[in-house]
């Protein structure tokens, strides 16, 4: 089947032949006018030698997200069907697969299927649309989904960043199947968590920390420990149960996340937990004040900057919290620090905690870098994709 033609830009194209997925608007040197929002188009090299073939969004600064780099493979349904059960079969094969468990299905990128992330908690899926083309296909992909796994239901999520940027907007957002009518159990770790998939942060659960979670709480063992913007409490939790912390103080801005996590952490008899509802750098300011001390620290902020420009302020912000964590630690403490700006680069995230090190007169010592769980792949074609940075550090 035909489709219409994207013309890239002359010297511009080799990042598009190394499969780099994104092609963004000021690459483009000619798109053909029937071209419609969402549309399959054939991208061609100035020659006109066939590159791949991608998705297109006139309005957005990504303009097209390539898909398939064979022309004889052009994304129809079966084209997908086999790309989602190709991500599918991943996450069982790294044993992923426990009915009561959560992880990530699709990585956008990383899973050849840019502007599509899939989650699964339990018997419900969640798909986040971050691409126009992706929206339009919600239909068929939760079709595909249905007929793979046999799900009780699939919701969909909408990221506001990604909606605003890809002008995804929908007065009611569709749903398939029959969804848990209450809050969704999942287990993790041996630990059991309650969702709300409708009005929680992300799909439903902060599921790249899934490792981390479990890796951190073998560094707590007889620590106070800090929990800052805990939302359900995932390292709290993991620091009671696995990791044998004496206390564990969970915080965050969001009632309804301080509520939930007290209900896990009843759910799971977490005794000696107890969550706050705070903003995370007034609450860090004041405990300084009150010359609270602990054995650990861990920070798990949200998103501080959206793109480049915003980095200089978002490295002041991270500079700050840090900085009152580290007061708060005890000689010998453990700083679990964690980043999700995916625009801050790691060596940045770094630099910064050098200068919390300096201004603190404190030495820190970084034990571990880590990132995000297998189930959230990084192409070596995408490395945009490597957003989450997460230090584990002794500070003396």
């Amino acid at each position: 089947m035909s489709a219409p033609i994207a013309a890239i830009k002359q010297g511009r194209a080799a990042p598009f032949f190394g499969r780099h997925p994104w092609v963004l608007d000021s690459a483009v040197e000619r798109l053909d006018p029937s071209a419609r929002p969402g549309d399959l188009v054939e991208v061609q090299a100035e020659n006109g030698n066939f590159i791949a073939w991608g998705l297109v969004n006139p309005a957005s600064r990504i303009r097209i997200r390539l898909l398939s780099w064979k022309r004889e493979e052009q994304p129809d349904r079966g084209w997908f069907a086999d790309r989602i059960g190709a991500a599918i079969g991943l996450r069982e094969t790294l044993g992923l697969g426990a009915a009561d468990g959560a992880c990530r299905l699709v990585n956008s990128e990383a899973d050849g299927l840019s502007g599509l992330i899939v989650d699964r908690f339990a018997d419900h899926l969640v798909i986040q649309p971050t691409g126009l083309g992706m929206w339009h296909r919600l239909d068929m992909i939760a079709d595909v989904l249905r007929e793979r796994l046999a799900p009780r239901a699939i919701l969909v999520d909408l990221d506001k960043q990604a909606a605003k940027r890809e002008g995804l907007e929908a007065p009611v957002l569709p749903e398939w199947g029959t969804p848990n009518e209450g809050p969704l159990e999942i287990v993790e770790h041996g630990i059991t968590y309650r969702l709300d998939l409708r009005r929680g942060q992300k799909t439903g659960f902060y599921l790249d920390q899934r490792d981390n979670r479990r890796v951190v709480a073998s560094y707590l063992r007889g620590r106070r420990v800090a929990d800052i913007c805990c939302y359900a409490g995932g390292f709290a939790m993991c620091a009671s149960k696995l990791g044998g912390a004496t206390e564990v103080v969970g915080v965050d801005i969001s009632q309804a996340a301080v509520d939930i996590a007290k209900a896990n952490a009843d759910r799971n008899e977490c005794g000696n937990c107890r969550f706050e509802t705070s903003d995370c750098f007034a609450w860090l300011d004041s405990a300084v004040s009150r010359e609270e001390r602990f054995g650990a620290v861990i920070l798990d902020p949200p998103k501080f900057a959206a793109g480049r420009k915003q980095i200089t302020t978002a490295l002041r912000a991270y500079h700050r919290l840090n900085l009152q964590a580290v007061r708060l630690l005890e000689p010998g403490g453990i700083l679990v620090t964690c980043s999700c700006t995916g625009s801050l680069m790691r060596e940045e995230f770094v630099e910064m905690l050098h200068g919390v090190a300096v201004r603190s007169g404190r030495m820190i010592q970084i034990l571990e870098h880590r990132g995000a769980g297998a189930d959230h792949p990084i192409g070596t074609h995408c490395r945009e994709n490597e957003y989450l940075k997460c230090l584990i550090c002794r500070v003396i």
